[in-house]
This record gives C-alpha cells, sequence and structure tokens, in this order.
C-alpha cells in the first residue's frame, strides 16, 4: 500500500487492498440499524447480524456475505454518496467521504489492530444476534454509537 494513502488518494482511486485496509474493525457496521422513513434519522441496535463475530469485530463469512445476508451493504466509492448517512459516525469510509481525518485509535495511525477495541469504539463485547432477537423487538436494543 502506499504511504499515508487515505490522505493523499481519493477513494475512486484507491486499489482494492488500500479500499479494504480503510476498515478499522469497529464492527459497528454489521449492527442492526432503525432508520425513520421520513427523517432518515438511523438508530443504532445492540443486535448484529447474524454472521457477526463479537469477540474480533469481523464477518465471519465476509467473501460470501451476500449469500447469507443478500441486504448486507457493500461500499464503494460510487456509492459513499448514498449509503455514508448509514455508516457509524466514527467509520472511516465515512469520515474519509466527508472530508474528515481518521482518529488517533484507526490501525492505520495507531499501526495496532486492537486500537479500535482499546479505544472502547468498537461493537466487541456487547451485541446479541439477530437469530436470538425477534425483528419487532429491536427497538427495546437502541444504545448510543460506541465511541462518540
Amino acid at each position: 500500500m502506499r504511504d499515508r494513502f487515505w490522505e493523499r488518494v481519493p477513494m475512486d482511486r484507491m486499489t482494492p487492498e488500500e479500499w479494504e485496509a480503510l476498515c478499522d474493525g469497529c464492527g459497528k457496521c454489521c449492527l442492526n440499524k432503525l432508520e425513520d422513513e421520513d427523517t432518515r434519522e438511523v438508530a443504532l441496535t445492540r443486535i448484529a447480524c447474524r454472521l457477526f463475530d463479537d469477540t474480533t469485530c469481523r464477518c465471519s463469512n465476509y467473501a460470501r456475505r451476500l449469500d447469507f445476508v443478500p441486504e448486507c451493504i457493500v461500499l464503494s466509492p460510487k456509492r459513499m454518496a448514498d449509503v455514508a448517512y448509514f455508516m457509524p459516525s466514527t467509520c472511516a469510509y465515512r469520515l474519509l467521504h466527508e472530508g474528515k481525518p481518521l482518529y488517533w485509535w484507526h490501525p492505520l495511525i495507531s499501526g495496532e489492530a486492537r486500537s479500535v477495541h482499546d479505544a472502547g469504539v468498537s461493537a466487541q463485547g456487547i451485541t446479541l444476534s439477530e437469530a436470538e432477537v425477534p425483528e419487532e423487538d429491536w427497538e427495546d436494543y437502541v444504545i448510543e454509537e460506541p465511541g462518540t
């Protein structure tokens, strides 16, 4: 990867490896959200996608996730204008899309994959699986976004 590419390279010119490296591993994008259809306001729940690994904060089957979760949002530079509002406020993809810098705890800055968890910004250890909670009860599990 190019040195400090996130500061110099437009998102649509990043290599696939650079694009994937933007993910900080917080797992908050894998938490189910409730969206107000009128205001587009998004409420985060602690109910995680059934493929979410609460220990690693990663998808347990990332390569085939769309086979199991067709509604999973696939990020791309072209889609950012449509989906950025739906991403966590600390998400590197959203931050760069909005012209903001990455936080100190982002692994690209800190050099440590654990820094996102150590900073208390991830969903590690706080989730329930969507397989355990009926969708009609999700509003009972709304939370503030970790790390904000």
